[in-house]
């Protein structure tokens, strides 16, 4: 003889069966979307804004315009312009001097913008793209749930041998980047530490803080900030 379910027994495996299903239907993002998302909330927007480079240890102020054109920004300082352009797949950094526009190339990643904590490569946003990414869970900055991933470069030229990115769960702009050198240790860590509703929708960076760590030095530290 079959066993009859009870009425009770048969409403608490349709409620378990339908919290199963609502998990399944809301599961976690991969690795992959948040980036996308990330990469999907720096572009869009149609605007030109004043900023600075602060350098906190000589107090040096360095100005730029930031053009805001769609998935075109652009750096434009008193004698240089710095380009970037972000695309579905990748993104290309170029710099103009002098009437001469080139790409900038790997070699040149390491390098420091202006004399300060940011390079090349932290401004072309290549960690967005790469192809070798995890979720490793969630965690809490401040008042922001995030997703926090660990990129590798994989096979594209880096001076990082990894990256640990927090993603706001709310936004998908990035809030905190760690790099790591090969030895597995921090050596740059950008953290915006002022997001802002843009007006015209989404989100903008308003201040970040870039903090350069090397080992029997004291860190050296550099803001980008968008002016009132």
């Amino acid at each position: 003889m079959i066993p009859q379910v009870k009425p009770l027994h048969r409403a608490l495996a349709a409620a378990f069966l339908l919290l199963a299903g609502l998990r399944t239907a809301h599961a976690d993002p991969d690795a992959q979307s948040i980036l996308k998302t990330a990469r999907m909330a720096q572009t869009g927007q149609q605007r030109t804004l004043a900023g600075h480079l602060r350098v906190q240890s000589t107090g040096q102020i360095i100005p730029f315009t930031l053009i805001l054109a769609g998935d075109e920004i652009r750096y434009q300082f008193k004698d240089r312009d710095i380009l970037l352009r972000l695309g579905a797949n990748s993104s290309q950094l170029m710099e103009s001097a002098h009437g001469d526009t080139q790409k900038v190339s790997p070699a040149r990643y390491d390098q420091p913008v202006e004399g300060t904590d940011i390079t090349y490569e932290d401004l072309s946003l290549k960690f967005l793209y790469w192809l070798k990414a995890k979720v490793d869970g969630t965690d809490a900055l401040g008042l922001e749930n995030c997703w926090k991933l660990h990129l590798e470069p994989g096979g594209d030229p880096s001076s990082y041998a990894s990256v640990e990115l927090w993603a706001s769960q709310r936004g998908g702009y990035f809030l905190q980047g760690e790099g790591y050198d090969k030895g597995g240790k921090l050596v740059k860590r950008f953290k915006v530490v002022s997001p802002q509703r843009d007006p015209q929708g989404g989100w903008m960076l308003k201040k970040m803080r870039i903090e350069t760590l090397a080992e029997g030095k004291d860190d050296s530290i550099t803001y980008l900030e968008i002016d009132k």
